[in-house]
């Protein structure tokens, strides 16, 4: 198991899903986890309880990631607690399938919020600590929706899509300084957001099932504890789009 004591790891959108399971794994190698969550309190305070329940330690934050001021706050809960942020796991997200005549500008305008725009809000505001410190992890959870189109809609494609541009940009701009930024891109895991989405079905995958949240909490791991992997996009997809 890798040893990540003395880390400390944001993960957003950790109450339930694969945002639990990356928390979950983060603790087991050692790292403080900070679980932020927006509604789901009870969920995200167990979360936290089993973070400690490995020996780690562990917070629950509320913040909307997708409004500035609630990011910052949160960063500065984040860093009083436990420390300045090693490890953020860009993972908060909404889903909203519809059919394509149905998407007005308030649903491009949520969907593309809430699934990017937080993505450059708490990058931004755990950045400046990693730079001194010349150690750091930016990890986004994309989708196969950003290379395939998907089933959810072009709105949640898009903002999928973009995670992978601003991803790269970090990696660009950071890897002299000791940060790796990558991807993460996963297809229909057994999650609440797949469960309710009435086009997904296992038979769209070649491997003949949905994934499971470790599956993709693995190559979290994985992309936290090496330092030479950046600019990379893990497709955990059981081979529905293959690279």
């Amino acid at each position: 198991m890798t040893d990540l004591t003395s880390r400390v790891a944001l993960v957003t959108g950790a109450s339930r899903g694969i945002g639990r399971a990356i928390a979950l794994a983060l603790a087991r190698s050692g790292a403080a986890v900070a679980v932020n969550y927006l509604q789901r309190a009870a969920d995200a305070e167990e979360v936290a309880l089993q973070v400690q329940a490995a020996g780690a330690r562990a917070i629950p934050v509320q913040a909307d990631v997708s409004r500035a001021d609630h990011v910052q706050v949160m960063v500065a809960t984040v860093e009083r607690e436990l420390g300045p942020v090693d490890i953020l796991v860009n993972n908060a997200g909404i889903s909203r399938p519809q059919p394509l005549d149905a998407i007005t500008e308030m649903d491009w305008d949520d969907v593309l919020s809430v699934n990017l725009k937080s993505c450059f809000l708490v990058t931004q505001a755990v950045l400046p600590p990693m730079r001194t410190r010349r150690w750091g992890r930016l990890i986004f959870l994309s989708s196969v929706a950003a290379q395939i189109g998907g089933i959810v809609g072009p709105h949640y494609a898009a903002s999928k899509a973009g995670m992978l541009g601003l991803m790269r940009s970090y990696a660009h701009l950071l890897a002299k300084e000791g940060i790796t930024s990558n991807a993460i891109a996963p297809a229909l895991i057994d999650t609440d957001m797949v469960r309710n989405n009435r086009n997904a079905r296992p038979g769209l995958i070649p491997a003949g099932r949905f994934g499971d949240v470790q599956e993709t909490a693995d190559a979290a791991l994985l992309l936290a504890a090496n330092g030479y992997i950046t600019g990379q996009t893990l497709n955990v997809n059981g081979g529905m789009y293959m690279s």
